[in-house]
Formats: C-alpha cells, structure tokens, sequence
C-alpha cells in the first residue's frame, strides 16, 4: 500500500492524472504520511456518493489543466466540452467534497508569549470537556467547528508537551474523518498548522501548532480572561 500511496502522490503531483484515495478509518495515519500533494482528497470510510462526488471534482480540475496544456491541440475542443460537462456534474456535489475557507492570521500582537497570563493544559482541556459535554442535550451537528476543535486540542497538547497524530486530531474534530482531513488540509496550506513526520515510523505524521497559530490562541485565552470560553 504505501509503495502504490506514494506513486499515486508522485503521479498526480506531475499532473499525470487525478486521483482520489478512500481507505478505512484504520489508514489515516500511514496514509497520511505518505500524502503530501493537496490535489489528492482522502476520502475516510466514504460511501459511493461520496467517492463519485469527489471523483468528479478530481477529473473536472484536471481536465481543466489538461485543456490549458494542449489548447492548441485538435482534441482540445472534445477536452473543453468533456470539462464542462464533468464540471456541471460536480457542481451539484461540491458540497461534500471541497475544502473549507479559512482566512489568514490578522497581524501579530506585539505582546510577546512571556507577557502573557500562564496557561495550563487543564484549562485548555476544561474547555474541550464543555464543548463535548453540549452533545448530551443537543445533536453534535449543531455545534460542527472542526478548525476550533483541533486548535484546541494542538494548543492543549503543546502546553502538556504531547505530540499528536493525524488520526487523533481527526477524532478532536468531532467530524467524519474525510470532513477532518480536508480542514487539517486547509490549515496547513494556510500556514496554521505544521506537518512534522515521525523520526522513528515513516507510516507516521504529527501536527502541531505553527508559532503564529500558538501565540494567537495564548492571546485569546489571555484577552478572555475568567470569562466562559466554549
């Protein structure tokens, strides 16, 4: 698997093909770390509506590049109207298979880390709890934050100086996974998050909190003070 995993990686990131890669929930991690190429969507126990919407997208993106290279090629017209029609197909599915928005960072507070109130991970961790504990009265959907769930629990482990994996970041998200990865996905490439692979498991990768993303969550903390966070 991780042979194929990685070709699949390096064929797609020379725009060979598109590719969609649907695994159990047991592959997040070694899947993972194999994936570095964002044109790639990892689909988590998906079902066949899933797959075909995200297939859709892959091949319409795609053949939208392909027209771009051989425009003036005889075949590109056929191409043109093959990308619209894919295209049209994946508009109506766009919802279960394209990426958050996540904006940038506003600029950087001047406080320095040191100058701020101390924080502990039990007070990071209380704050989970609360948010965990609104599934007993009310459905989890209601209250979907991924990206806030997994800074959370990043900031919570960085301060109990815990590394955490793909997998269990995925579980913090309080999402299906496929949901999770896409985010996870979005905040790296938005400079938030930092992919690190483990030194001793190459089927292994670690997320944690880029520098911005930390000081940004301390000030937060700090600003709010005693008041109720959740």
């Amino acid at each position: 698997m991780d042979e194929i995993i990685r070709r699949v990686n390096y064929d797609v990131s020379r725009g060979f093909y598109a590719a969609v890669v649907s695994v159990t929930g047991a592959l997040v991690d070694p899947v993972s770390a194999q994936i570095d190429d964002d044109a790639i969507d990892v689909l988590i126990d998906a079902n066949e509506a899933e797959r075909t919407a995200a297939l859709a997208l892959a091949v319409s993106r795609h053949a939208q590049g392909a027209v771009a290279d051989v425009g003036r090629d005889r075949s590109a017209e056929r191409l043109r109207q093959l990308s619209e029609e894919v295209s049209r197909i994946a508009s109506s599915l766009a919802r279960l298979s394209t990426g958050p928005i996540v904006p940038p960072l506003p600029p950087a507070d001047q406080r320095s880390t040191a100058a701020l109130a101390p924080l502990s991970a039990e007070t990071v961790r209380n704050v989970i709890r609360a948010r965990r504990l609104r599934g007993r009265f009310f459905s989890e959907e209601l209250f979907a934050d991924p990206a806030w769930d997994m800074l959370l629990d990043l900031l919570q482990a960085e301060i109990a100086q815990l590394r955490v994996p793909v997998s269990s970041l995925c579980i913090a998200a309080s999402v299906p996974a496929t949901t999770a990865l896409r985010w996870l996905k979005t905040l790296v490439s938005q400079g938030l998050f930092v992919r690190r692979p483990d030194p001793h498991d190459g089927r292994r990768v670690y997320v944690e909190l880029a520098p911005d993303a930390s000081h940004a969550l301390r000030r937060y903390f700090d600003d709010v003070g005693t008041m109720a966070v959740i």
